[in-house]
């Protein structure tokens, strides 16, 4: 489990299949009410208050978003308690409540960022026999971020493209519509091939 502070008020844990597996919980189970997610969550937020002093009272906003062979990124934004609005509640609860608001999303791109150029080039040129076509590159807060679509790979192709990425880069949970208004486009389509044949 990695945790990181976005903002204030915004941090982002990334889970591992393997961190989720340790406490028998299905990848699917993520978007259940079940005691174990519950456990799983405020185990979280102790993690993230003992390591960033991150506290996680009143209001909560949080994204789930599973990334393919990869894990689960959560995103929590702490909302702010509006004077008055939640005084008479707090005040008959003795325990601590999160109150969530939980939006889930399922991205089937799998998305590696990259902190040098050369990387990109070096992973793109292993990348090609496996990949056809398709790709998209991203130049996003300093960052090279390539997305992938696994839709026509068989399995094996698939955990050797991740392995690639993985040598070279590292996974990330950038949206790509984050990408596309806040990054700058350097190749929309066929990126690899685009990338092979230049460099």
């Amino acid at each position: 489990m990695k945790i990181e502070r976005l903002s204030q008020d915004k941090i982002r844990i990334f889970l591992t299949f393997d961190d989720l597996l340790e406490r028998g919980i299905q990848k699917e189970d993520m978007w259940r009410e079940i005691p174990k997610v519950h456990e799983l969550f405020s185990e979280m937020m102790d993690q993230a208050y003992s390591e960033l002093g991150f506290d996680a009272s009143g209001p909560l906003a949080v994204e789930v978003f599973a990334l393919p062979a990869q894990g689960m990124v959560v995103i929590v934004t702490r909302g702010k308690l509006e004077s008055g609005l939640f005084a008479d509640e707090a005040d008959d609860e003795d325990e601590e409540v999160y109150e969530m608001e939980v939006t889930l999303e399922q991205s089937d791109l799998i998305s590696y960022k990259f902190q040098d150029f050369e990387d990109v080039i070096s992973a793109a040129k292993k990348l090609r026999k496996y990949i056809a076509n398709g790709g998209s590159l991203y130049l996003y807060q300093n960052k090279w971020i390539m997305l992938l679509e696994p839709l026509e790979m068989e399995e094996k192709e698939y955990e050797a493209v991740i392995a690639i990425l993985s040598e070279f880069g590292e996974a990330t949970s950038v949206s790509q519509a984050m990408l596309e208004e806040y990054g700058k486009t350097i190749v929309s389509d066929d990126a690899v091939n685009v990338l092979c044949s230049h460099f």
